[in-house]
């Protein structure tokens, strides 16, 4: 059996899960949220308590199992903290500045680059190099950062582009006479 999913999942307080045949829900602090349950894979919960296991003994169950805790986990976080990625912008003229569900990058190309944010995830520019980028699914808000720093990656010679906070460019020695 995979070994995430033996791990039950903790509900904290404030926050409360329901189980519904093939799907668990959780509300919060910060919203609801719900996902869909495999159907190789069993969910029970007691005591505070979410437990995943495998319907079957094969492989595919077991390896749906550990997914299936992942992302019930993840859901549990999100309703009560939710998830930050922060992205910062280096290089002369680069630019972000949020409008409602919209975001304009001014990042060296000869036209604004304008990425439309989807629902539940909020995006803030504290500044006009960085950019925060918040909601309670993991996955937008993971993928909302991936589609800003898609636009310009840092390159490997000045560093130029758009970095996540804590990511470390290796940078290459410029090329010698």
């Amino acid at each position: 059996m995979s070994r995430v999913a033996k791990a039950p999942v903790e509900i904290p307080g404030g926050v409360t899960v329901t189980v519904d045949g093939n799907t668990v829900s959780a509300k919060g602090p910060q919203g609801a949220s719900a996902v869909d349950v495999h159907r190789v894979v069993n969910v029970e919960m007691d005591d505070g308590v979410v437990r995943v296991a495998p319907a079957k003994n094969d492989q595919k169950s077991m390896a749906m199992a550990g997914t299936m805790r992942s992302l019930i986990n993840n859901m549990v976080i999100g309703v009560n903290t939710g998830f930050e990625k922060r992205l910062e912008l280096r290089g002369v003229g680069y630019r972000a500045q949020a409008q409602g569900n919209k975001v304009n990058l001014t990042l060296g190309f000869s036209h604004p680059v304008a990425h439309d944010v989807p629902d539940g995830v909020k995006v803030e520019t504290p500044s006009q190099t960085e950019i925060v980028v918040t909601g309670i699914d993991k996955q937008k808000v993971g993928q909302v950062a991936a589609d800003l720093r898609s636009y310009r990656p840092p390159e490997p010679y000045k560093g130029k582009g758009v970095r996540y906070k804590d990511e470390h460019v290796v940078m290459k020695e410029a090329k010698k006479k």
